[in-house]
């Protein structure tokens, strides 16, 4: 089994920066990618960020590409997300997902292995 504890969330103005990180414990997947993923209320979670298991590949949605950055340690079982001059339309709940990286970028919903609790970030205006 595996756990994902995300942290770095909270309440932040536009135009400022906030930090995510994802720490996997439990039997990790080392060749497994990671990502980062967010809901607002109502919709479904859509993709931010996916880093895979070497960090030789990165992933950007459009929204968040040039202010967003993944990355991940040397040891592979922690992520971290970047997000600098947000925007109130970044507000949501964000999850940190573990898994194969056609699974979380493939068409449809994201099918990670595992998924994190989430971390509200909230970008006031």
């Amino acid at each position: 089994q595996v756990q994902l504890i995300e942290s770095g969330g909270g309440l932040v103005q536009a135009g400022n920066s906030l930090r995510l990180s994802c720490a996997a414990s439990g039997r990790t997947l080392d060749d497994h990618s990671m990502g980062w993923f967010r809901r607002v209320a109502g919709d479904e979670r859509t993709v931010v960020s996916v880093i895979s298991a070497n960090a030789a590949l990165t992933y950007y949605s459009d929204s968040v590409r040039g202010r967003f950055t993944i990355s991940r340690t040397d040891a592979g079982n922690t992520i971290f997300l970047q997000m600098n001059n947000l925007t109130v339309d970044d507000t949501a709940i964000y999850y940190c997902a573990l898994g194969r990286w056609a699974r979380l970028l493939g068409p449809g919903k994201p099918d990670p292995d595992y998924w994190g609790q989430g971390t509200q970030v909230t970008v006031s205006s």
